[in-house]
């Protein structure tokens, strides 16, 4: 726990349900006041997703996406190269130029971090590393399952139009939005990217979930000021 804050202990854990993609369970967790809530959480081996450009020019460049039909919502939705951190011992980055080799037939020659994203922290464990990729070259998808990724459609947009879309609600996944805006940030200059741990020195960097003991504080950020 963090001097002064209060250590949200998990008191107990009941699981509900194993899946191949997802868990759930309930946890019994400490409250300040004392008492405890049940927080149904979802647990997640983590992803990665890929914003894969073919130049460093915003106005100019363009970015690979993929239209996926995704059942949850039951529609397609317009995405980036991503997929699940589902081998057991790979690091994120041979994970994500996999997804983008199966997905569009490309590989890139330089890899970057770009962004880090918890989608959904109010009950999901899943975090994603976003990656930029440049340098590509055409290799080629290799032969997939009989199943939804089948018919991918892959298409080269261009950047400036992929982030309007984003902006106007026609781009909706929450990796294609963050990762598509970070990168035009980026090569406008607006930002800066960080280097960060990226391998196992990044398990337990603040994209993956914590797992051991307290309850760490949020990063801190220069120039905030608490209310």
């Amino acid at each position: 726990m963090t001097s002064g804050l209060h250590d949200f202990e998990v008191v107990s854990s009941t699981p509900v349900f194993d899946g191949r993609v997802v868990k759930l369970r309930v946890d019994d967790v400490r409250m300040p006041g004392g008492g405890t809530a049940k927080r149904e959480i979802v647990g997640h081996g983590g992803a990665v997703s890929v914003a894969a450009l073919d130049g460093a020019d915003p106005d100019t460049a363009r970015v690979l996406l993929i239209e996926q039909y995704r059942p949850a919502v039951g529609r397609r939705l317009w995405e980036m190269p991503a997929g699940l951190l589902d081998v057991p011992g790979e690091p994120a980055q041979p994970a994500a130029a996999r997804e983008l080799l199966e997905e569009t037939g490309y590989e890139a020659a330089t890899w970057s971090v770009l962004l880090d994203v918890a989608t959904s922290p109010g009950f999901s464990e899943e975090t994603v590393r976003i990656y930029l990729a440049t340098d590509l070259t055409f290799a080629g998808r290799p032969d997939g399952e009989d199943n939804e990724e089948a018919e991918l459609r892959v298409v080269w947009v261009p950047l400036r139009v992929a982030v309007q879309a984003a902006l106007a609600g026609a781009i909706v996944n929450v990796m294609a939005v963050a990762g598509l805006l970070a990168a035009d940030a980026v090569l406008r200059g607006t930002v800066r990217q960080v280097d960060r741990p990226d391998g196992p020195a990044a398990v337990d960097a603040p994209w993956t979930v914590h797992r051991g003991p307290g309850s760490p504080s949020a990063p801190p950020l220069e120039g905030a000021r608490e209310l």
